[in-house]
């Protein structure tokens, strides 16, 4: 597989194109999350998407949220320049940018109390060290009552519920035109250029972490959404 400029197994400039041919319900990942916050946060202010790729999310969010200020943070220079070419229509009052930091670098690049973190389909690039400690700063960024929200690449609990997961997405995959090589490709990534955890361990570290409320709300197949308040 070529190299990357991002941790995903697609450039930035081609991540659009590709996920949702790798990704079940890609889509509904973001539409799920912006109706969360419209139940849950509808006045918040500010709003920091952590791992934000090419600002798909912003991108959508800001149609419902027209008052909030967001904020994008990504690792990937790559990444970071399509967001600002995506959303280059919206005001530097409402979206800024934090240069190439991953979310357990936030907090020497940022100074606010975000009252919504979104961290979508990028801290399961981390292994358990990184991984709590980028979520333990997303706690500590947020305002009190603050809504964190998270969708991942999760485990199953079992060895055969983990291999029919990884058929289902092998023929989803399949079904959506990519070669059966790429799609094996993308398979072999499974625990070793991504680390994925089970729902039981997701919750145990969101609580681990300080939040007071660590619900899931969405899942299918192979990922899943939570929802944490802190």
């Amino acid at each position: 597989m070529k190299q990357s400029d991002n941790t995903t197994p697609y450039n930035a400039c081609e991540y659009d194109n590709n996920v949702r041919k790798t990704i079940p319900f890609y889509e509904l990942f973001h539409a799920e999350t912006i109706d969360l916050v419209k139940s849950l946060k509808p006045q918040a202010k500010t709003w920091l998407d952590t791992g934000c790729g090419t600002g798909y999310l912003v991108e959508r969010a800001f149609v419902h949220f027209p008052y909030t200020s967001f904020v994008l943070a990504d690792p990937s220079e790559g990444m970071l320049i399509e967001a600002k070419k995506r959303l280059q229509g919206i005001g530097t009052k409402q979206v800024r940018f934090i240069d190439c930091a991953g979310s357990e670098d936030l907090p020497a690049k940022l100074n606010m109390q975000p009252e919504v973190i979104t961290a979508i389909m990028c801290h399961h690039y981390l292994k358990p060290q990184k991984r709590y400690d980028a979520t333990a700063v997303c706690f500590d960024l947020l305002a009190p009552q603050g809504l964190y929200i998270t969708f991942e690449n999760i485990r199953p609990h079992s060895r055969e519920a983990t291999e029919a997961g990884l058929e289902r997405w092998k023929r989803f995959q399949m079904s959506q035109g990519r070669s059966l090589s790429a799609v094996e490709e993308h398979l072999k990534r499974f625990d070793k250029e991504y680390f994925p955890i089970t729902i039981d361990e997701h919750q145990d570290l969101l609580k681990k972490c300080g939040f007071r409320i660590a619900e899931l709300f969405w899942y299918s197949q192979m990922q899943a959404g939570f929802y944490a308040i802190k």
